[in-house]
């Protein structure tokens, strides 16, 4: 096919079924098709554990969910009926054209021929091998044979093979107000003092060999205690007997949000702190588009996931068995995590501090609704 069959394209199927992670990192590509065609309709099909991002992304217009049996967290179906439901339903919207986004290691046939079998005229993926009838716009992949990209850079590569191209190519995401107001009164009711230091821990990972051990994360929330920074934890409902652990295994005192945040509060809360210490996860992407410095306790499993466009440190040991892409450690030793020490993680987040902190001061003095947050917490705990 040609730009011109993509150019004449109103209605566009951006399909990404993986994680929340990788849905943020595709958002410069969404910009990139919108700034082709302003008019243009964008509809993500996802799955069901990242469609709550959806609707903080302004570029998106629509989204559906689909928990797609090529893809590791969706469980055993007893038949192909909801498949085959599914096609149907694709069918119906009538797209005139789908975009497969995936990293180099998964196959996007399985979509392709999903999107076939529902008539959308035109498919665009990255594929290995010849998928023949089931693209019109075959992009050979040169992953890893040719090098390893950035995920971000790797979509927007992609998208641009169909002339959709982007200057700002920045993580997109949009707080309500709402969700602002309301972390700012959660953070009232626990005790924070924004107008002391704090920062904020979210020690959770989906995979098991991305998690940085709770025993050291305990370790490096002490010694930031002692540095005079109150300090924040934050996870899911089954991440909270971690955050208690590491509670327990401190010895100074910290907050916990834990299992009280929708994600849009999440968000809100990690746009609003100084800095974000998290493993290689959802949050390290979120604080990417906020703007937050993240420190990002990054497990070698693989190497595109860093955060883009923002200031960061990624910390790690490196070790021989580096990216084996593997959600639990095969060597079971962790040791590109477990060797990395909580001095070598506070003297990071120490110096990031430092380098950042003017360039945050001059960024929220010029925010007018940073200044407004800061206005209604001040209200909340009776200084205005």
């Amino acid at each position: 096919m040609t730009h011109s069959d993509w150019d004449q394209a109103e209605h566009l199927l951006c399909i990404r079924l993986d994680s929340l992670g990788d849905v943020l990192m595709t958002t410069p590509a969404f910009r990139a098709l919108k700034a082709a065609h302003p008019d243009r309709l964008l509809t993500l099909l996802t799955s069901p554990q990242s469609a709550a991002v959806a609707p903080l992304i302004p570029e998106i217009d629509r989204v559906m969910t689909y928990a797609a049996p090529w893809m590791k967290a969706t469980p055993p179906r007893a038949d192909a009926g909801h498949d085959r439901a599914f096609i149907q339903q694709l069918g119906q919207q009538q797209f005139d054209g789908a975009i497969i986004f995936t990293v180099f290691s998964q196959n996007p046939l399985p979509a392709a021929l999903l999107c076939y079998l529902a008539e959308i005229p035109l498919r665009l993926a990255h594929c290995h091998e010849n998928p023949y009838q089931l693209l019109t716009d075959w992009i050979p992949d040169p992953e890893p044979a040719q090098g390893i990209r950035h995920e971000v850079q790797r979509q927007l590569d992609l998208v641009a093979q169909i002339g959709c191209f982007t200057k700002d190519q920045r993580l997109s995401l949009h707080i309500p107000q709402h969700d602002r107001q309301t972390v700012i009164q959660h953070l009232a009711t626990l005790g924070v003092e924004l107008t002391r230091p704090w920062l904020l821990i979210h020690p959770g990972a989906t995979a098991p060999s991305r998690r940085y051990a709770p025993n050291n994360f305990a370790a490096v929330a002490d010694r930031l205690f002692l540095e005079g920074y109150q300090i924040l934890l934050t996870g899911t409902q089954p991440e909270q007997p971690l955050i208690e652990q590491i509670q327990q295994q401190m010895a100074g005192s910290s907050f916990s949000l834990g299992d009280r945040l929708n994600l849009a509060e999440l968000a809100a809360l990690i746009a609003l702190s100084p800095l974000l210490i998290t493993n290689n996860t959802g949050p390290a992407h979120l604080a990417a588009a906020v703007g937050t410095p993240v420190i990002d306790l990054y497990a070698l499993t693989n190497p595109q996931h860093t955060p883009w466009q923002v200031p960061h440190r990624v910390l790690f040991h490196d070790v021989d068995c580096k990216y084996c892409f593997k959600s639990i450690c095969p060597q079971q030793h962790h040791h590109c995590l477990s060797l990395l020490t909580p001095t070598d993680v506070v003297t990071a987040t120490l110096d990031l501090l430092r380098e950042t902190a003017g360039v945050r001061e001059r960024s929220q003095a010029k925010d007018i609704e940073g200044k407004r947050h800061l206005h209604s917490y001040l209200k909340i705990i009776g200084l205005l």
